[in-house]
Order: structure tokens, then C-alpha cells, then sequence
């Protein structure tokens, strides 16, 4: 008979993998994790391989920022020096020296450091409710509520325009709502050729004030080592009352020891084979592949990979359903995020199939989910942003779950804001909506 594991056993292996450390692709916490997760996997009965998966391994070291006010260096007055942490992978520099602007005075001064004052992406959700397909708010929150994202309006490419002016480097001014300097961005593992760091909120004011006294010059030094690594994507399997296949997946990397990003993920894919595990096979509406990915933190190298190495496996798929991040939304406090008692915003990126759109939403309002949206695959994008994104191309029909809270990529993704109360609701409506498709093809 199916059992679903406690809340307290999905927060603990949460806690698990946590406790690891640091998982960036090629990190030892994400091979153990891997591992860990295999052998989860074989316990339940599954049949597991553990598929090689090249992957980028970046490791930072220190990164700095000195800022002198021109015309005051022998004084030694007008200093200001301030720790940051390296742009992901960019240039690693011993000291770049060069006149501070402002990004956009940056075009007019090629080869100074460029000081980008980033701010987070406010999302009104009654413009989300309006290209939803449908939405599950019954508190009636979204026409008031705001959300704040984790990105930028340029997303990962925030070092672009510094590129485009010819600068020397890029001096990302974080203007957050806590303070932090642990953000990484941008993760599509693309080099850039100068250094860059990230200051936190009260170091972005002190560097600005300053500049605005008059002209600065500047001084970042960056340090942090590129490697080749091998990862490894996590793929188990069980068979159903059917020739054809559904895919239920997440990805076992991330940018931090991240308890949200992925560490909810991973429970989630967990739990689902745990449950059909226990179903008998003729009662599986198809077969049932469950995919653990390696480097999303690195353009999705994982995704990317299984989908090369069985591609002929796709004509196949009804379903490939990805499972990210069960997360709370939170409030900033005293210059740190408090969770509040509500989840953040869900979006249920669904393939434009009436019975597929309508069952997303009956299984979302049947277990509750509230303040859930279903959107289009390509509603902000051409690609749904989630880890499986590049199933979409490939035509696979696909339901993902994702919330995007504006601590997503930061180290303050700890385990006070995992949505505890949602991971089992959210758990049982994937298997409602992986029944519903009971006698569906490709």
C-alpha cells in the first residue's frame, strides 16, 4: 500500500543535505548528495543509474573593493575599503585599478569600473492573474499582492552593459531589501572576461556617497579558480500499466547549502517515488522515471545532458513534471528576511492543453494550494524558468512547479523558509495530476 512519508521526514531530509554544505556543481556536499539520493532511491525498490555529467566547478576565494576620492591619496583620507563576493565566473583580477562610474555613464568612460546599483523585480500578481490561464487565490490576495523576485530586470546578465562600454570591471551595488553580498548571479556558467563582485546594501551606499563627494577611483581585486568536474544525474525507474513514460524530476545542485533551492526540490522527487513505490504496478498509469539533475547552477548542464542521452525516449513522455522549490514567502526585518506564516507565490508552467490546464487546477484546489497561478510554458519567456526548461523545445508536454522568492539564489535560503505545511499538498497533487493522465499518449 502507498505511503506518503511525514512532513517531519521530508523536513529532515531536508535538514540532511543541508547539513552537507555548499552544493555548486563538483562540490564534495553535492556528490554526497547524489549518492545519498541513489541510495534513497534503491531502498524504495527503484532501479537506479547514476549518469556522468561534465560539469564547470567554480570556487571563490575573496573579493575586494577599494575606493579613493582623486586628489586626497597622500592625505590617505577619503578611503573607503569594503569586501564583496566574486561575480560567478568572472575574471579572477590582483587588483584592477581604474576610474569609478556609474553604469550608465559607462559608455562614455571605457575602461573604468562600472557601479551597477541592482535592485529586485516588484511582480504585481493581478498583471500575473492576467495572463494566467487560471489562478487558485481563495484568500483574494492577489490583487494587492506584490512579489519580489530574485533577479533583476536583466536576469543573469547583469555584467552585459559593462561589457558593451568597454569597462574594466564590474562593481555590482546590490540596493536589496536585507543585506547580503552572497548572491549568485549570474549561474548560466558563461565566462566573462573581467572581474566583477557584489557589495551588500550598506557597503553600496558607502561607495555611492562617496562618489557623489566627486570623482573616485577604484581598486577590485578578485580571486576564485575554474575547474572541470565530473557530476552525475540521478535516474530511477519503475514500471507501469503502460508503454509510454512520465518524468518527475528536480535537481540536486545549488548555489548555497540552499534548503529551498533545491533541497525542497529533491524532497518532493522523494516522496513521489516513495508513494508509487508502494502502488501496485498495474495502478501506475504509466511507467515512472525519476530524475535527479546535475548542474542546473550551470546553464541546466544536467537537463541538457538526459534529454541528449535519451532522446529517443521522448516521443514517449506524456508527461515530464519538474518540482522546484516549496519555499515561504518573507518579509525584511532588522536587515534579514523573516518567514512569514504564507507560502510565496506558485506558478504551474502547463503545457496549452484544456484537459491538462484543467487538471493542474483541480488537483491544486483539491489540495489547497493557495495562491497558485497556471501559466502558459512561454508566459514570461521561451522557456518556462525552471530546471527542466529545455523539455519545452523538445515538445514534451510538462507541468512545472515553481515559486521564486527574492532570497532564492542568496545564502539566506536556510531551513526557517522551507513551506513545511505545503510539501505533502504539493506532493499529492502531482500524484492527482500524474493519475489524471491514465490512458493519455504522447
Amino acid at each position: 500500500m502507498s505511503q506518503w512519508p511525514r512532513t517531519d521526514e521530508m523536513l529532515e531530509w531536508i535538514r540532511t543535505i543541508v547539513a552537507r554544505g555548499i552544493r555548486r556543481p563538483g562540490y564534495p556536499a553535492d556528490a554526497w548528495t547524489e549518492q545519498w539520493a541513489a541510495r534513497k532511491l534503491r531502498a524504495y525498490g527503484l532501479d537506479v543509474e547514476l549518469e556522468p555529467v561534465r560539469v564547470p566547478r567554480w570556487v571563490p576565494r575573496s573579493a575586494e573593493l577599494t575606493v579613493r576620492r582623486d586628489g586626497q591619496e597622500a592625505s590617505g583620507r577619503g578611503e573607503l575599503r569594503v569586501e564583496g563576493f566574486p561575480l560567478p565566473f568572472t575574471a579572477p583580477s590582483r587588483g584592477t585599478t581604474a576610474p569609478l562610474v556609474r553604469l550608465a555613464d559607462a559608455p562614455a568612460h571605457p575602461g573604468a569600473l562600472a557601479v551597477d546599483e541592482l535592485r529586485l523585480t516588484e511582480l504585481p500578481q493581478a498583471y500575473v492573474r492576467s495572463l494566467a490561464t487560471s489562478s487558485y487565490d481563495p484568500e483574494g490576495v492577489f490583487d494587492t499582492l506584490v512579489q519580489t523576485l530574485p533577479f533583476g530586470p536583466r536576469l543573469n546578465q547583469v555584467v552585459e552593459p559593462a561589457l558593451a562600454a568597454k569597462s574594466a570591471g564590474y562593481v555590482g551595488a546590490l540596493d536589496f531589501p536585507w543585506e547580503t553580498r552572497d548572491y549568485y548571479v549570474p549561474y548560466d556558467a558563461v565566462e566573462r572576461p573581467i572581474p566583477g563582485l557584489w557589495l551588500r546594501p550598506s557597503d553600496t551606499r558607502r561607495v555611492l556617497d562617496l562618489m557623489d563627494k566627486g570623482p573616485c577611483t577604484g581598486t577590485l581585486t578578485s580571486s576564485s579558480r575554474l575547474t572541470d568536474a565530473l557530476s552525475h544525474n540521478v535516474v530511477a525507474t519503475l514500471p507501469g500499466a503502460s508503454d509510454h513514460w512520465v518524468i518527475i524530476a528536480s535537481h540536486h545542485d545549488a548555489p548555497w547549502a540552499s534548503a529551498v533551492e533545491d533541497g525542497t526540490g529533491i524532497a518532493l522527487v522523494l516522496a513521489a517515488a516513495r508513494h508509487w513505490a508502494g502502488v501496485p504496478r498495474e495502478q501506475r498509469p504509466h511507467n515512472l522515471l525519476f530524475l535527479l539533475t546535475a548542474g542546473h547552477m550551470v546553464h541546466a548542464a544536467g537537463t541538457r545532458a538526459f534529454i541528449d542521452r535519451h532522446r529517443d525516449l521522448l516521443p514517449d513522455v506524456v508527461l515530464q513534471m519538474h518540482r522546484d522549490h516549496a519555499a515561504l514567502r518573507c518579509v525584511p526585518r532588522d536587515g534579514g528576511l523573516e518567514p512569514t506564516d504564507d507560502p510565496e507565490v506558485r506558478w504551474w508552467f502547463t503545457t496549452q492543453e484544456p484537459p491538462l490546464e484543467q487538471l493542474v487546477h483541480q488537483s491544486i484546489a483539491a489540495e489547497g494550494l493557495r495562491r497558485s497561478h497556471v501559466l502558459r510554458p512561454d508566459v514570461f519567456s521561451p522557456m518556462p524558468p525552471t530546471d527542466g526548461a529545455f523539455f519545452h523545445p523538445e515538445g514534451v508536454r510538462l507541468v512545472h512547479f515553481l515559486s521564486a522568492p527574492m532570497y532564492l539564489v542568496d545564502s539566506s535560503d536556510t531551513l526557517d523558509k522551507v513551506d513545511a505545511e505545503g510539501l505533502l499538498p504539493l506532493s499529492r497533487a502531482a500524484a492527482r495530476i500524474v493519475r489524471g493522465t491514465a490512458g493519455w499518449v504522447p
